[in-house]
């Protein structure tokens, strides 16, 4: 069984709550055409949604209900993804996105940048209505943080950092939007689950995500070829760190394998902890999946 066909199992534990969340970020987009149809076909195109699936398996495993409120939240956090992608498109001046033109090459870039902006205010909006002070603070500061990441990575083009600013690099750019799917609807909760061990699981897997990303760029790619997008972009992701070159970047490949396998195995630990049902064991599965690069 491959990658998707395995994800697709793992998937299906969420199905019903991830098609409401589909239509709850799709519902209130509502701008002139012929935008307002692309946008649309941009947020309801195959997406794995991996933020809200690893928030519905760790709330589910809980025995914690998901009420319409999650679904809100979880929707805001998928909308924020997507506008960062229209985003990244604009930066790495991309064609392609899903199968499909990107936002940024079908209506240029001041329309693209646009429409990242409108969709975040559409998931702001969302976050608002919940009247909750404590969940609009963190959904803040993480945007905060995927802007520092992005503006990072920026100045640190065609240079080889240190492991410790790449792994903070990875935080910021993706992990801590894991971190926000998790603890924010944990406060949705009078009785609170535990926050600090939510927090430690999300960071851990959310780095781990970014690594595998950044791993398969490498491992689909030739170093030497232009057609490899991160190193032609000046992005020396951590088989470039490892290896001390870019020349040499696939020598970095199996100590990035062992880094992303740590990132795993420390997450799927702090696992441990849930009740052994369907959810958790959908969980720890994912957690082995990623391991498939």
């Amino acid at each position: 069984m491959n990658f998707n066909e395995q994800y697709k199992k793992i998937r299906a534990t969420a199905d019903c709550e991830l098609d409401l969340i589909e239509k709850k970020m799709i519902e209130p987009i509502n701008v002139p055409e012929p935008l307002n149809l692309r946008i649309r076909e941009f947020l309801s195109s195959p997406s794995k949604r991996v933020r809200p699936l690893v928030a519905i398996l760790y709330l589910k495993s809980l025995d914690l209900p998901i009420s319409e409120n999650h679904l809100e939240l979880l929707s805001a956090v998928e909308l924020v993804h997507n506008a960062s992608l229209i985003h990244d498109d604009i930066i790495d001046e991309s064609d392609l996105r899903r199968g499909k033109k990107t936002i940024y090459k079908e209506f240029e870039s001041k329309l693209a940048v646009v429409s990242g902006d409108y969709i975040l205010s559409v998931a702001m909006e969302k976050i608002a209505a919940l009247k909750n002070f404590e969940i609009l603070k963190n959904f803040s500061q993480t945007l905060k943080k995927m802007c520092i990441g992005e503006i990072t990575q920026n100045f640190d083009k065609f240079k080889i950092t240190g492991l410790e600013e790449y792994i903070e690099k990875s935080k910021n750019k993706t992990a801590y939007l894991f971190e926000t799917a998790l603890l924010t609807c944990a406060m949705l909760y009078e009785s609170s689950p535990d926050f600090k061990k939510i927090s430690d699981f999300a960071l851990n897997l959310g780095i781990a995500f970014q690594i595998r990303d950044d791993l398969i760029n490498i491992v689909e790619n030739d170093c030497q070829k232009p057609a490899n997008n991160d190193i032609k972009s000046g992005i020396y992701t951590a088989p470039v760190i490892f290896a001390g070159s870019v020349e040499n970047c696939s020598a970095g490949i199996e100590k990035t394998r062992d880094l992303l396998n740590n990132y795993i195995q420390i997450a799927k630990e702090q696992t441990e902890y849930l009740p052994k049902n369907k959810y958790s064991a959908a969980l720890k599965e994912f957690l082995e999946l990623l391991k498939n690069v």
